[in-house]
């Protein structure tokens, strides 16, 4: 079982496993729901039926579900950020086209199988925090600390542009993928592929 991250939209942090496991099982009913409802049909009362758990299990955690889908937008972030890794751990080091292939290789396969995705991902369709704190600020942010040492590159400013840029071209033509093609065109998905090469090529070739 995964461990859920202690995101800023909790109340309360889980400290004993029990609270911990509980608190999984929420985020799990409310990715379930999620697909079977939308963000419109969610209801915190749903989302406790669902996980087996008292109305006042789910209240502990979250005062709407507004946070509990902010909490499910960072348990995937986190548990993206571990696939990406994995995938770095078992690729050669300095390559960063096999590096870029593993951003986007795990973000389509969280698209294709990771449930609730498609509506919350990593909080870009229900944008939650503050402005600086925007879902594809926070991966830029968190690949340019990830992979600079991977490619042997100081993680300047320069570096964070360059992954902001290549976040928010991935983000708007993978979407457009999914919406040509529930799993994703592959046409535009080649594409998308060709142009971050293109792109990160300039700076890091």
């Amino acid at each position: 079982m995964k461990p859920v991250p202690h995101a800023t939209s909790l109340r309360r942090a889980p400290v004993q496993r029990r609270s911990a496991e509980r608190l999984t099982r929420i985020l799990d009913a409310c990715a379930e729901l999620l697909d079977e409802v939308g963000y419109d049909g969610l209801s915190t009362r749903a989302v406790a039926v669902r996980a087996g758990v008292p109305i006042g299990s789910v209240y502990r955690f979250f005062g709407n579900k507004r946070q509990m889908a902010d909490a499910l937008a960072q348990r995937n972030l986190e548990l993206y950020i571990e696939q990406v890794i994995g995938r770095l751990e078992r690729a050669a080091a300095g390559d960063w086209r096999a590096a870029m292939d593993a951003v986007l290789d795990e973000y389509l396969a969280m698209k294709r199988t990771a449930p609730g995705f498609s509506l919350v991902d990593f909080g870009n369709q229900i944008p939650v925090g503050a402005r600086q704190a925007e879902p594809n600020s926070r991966i830029a942010d968190r690949l340019s600390e990830l992979l600079a040492g991977y490619i042997g590159r100081t993680p300047d400013e320069a570096l964070r542009r360059a992954f902001l840029v290549a976040v928010e071209s991935a983000d708007t033509l993978v979407q457009l993928a999914f919406r040509l093609d529930p799993e994703g065109d592959e046409a535009i998905i080649h594409e998308t592929r060709e142009l971050l090469r293109a792109y990160l090529g300039r700076l890091l070739d």
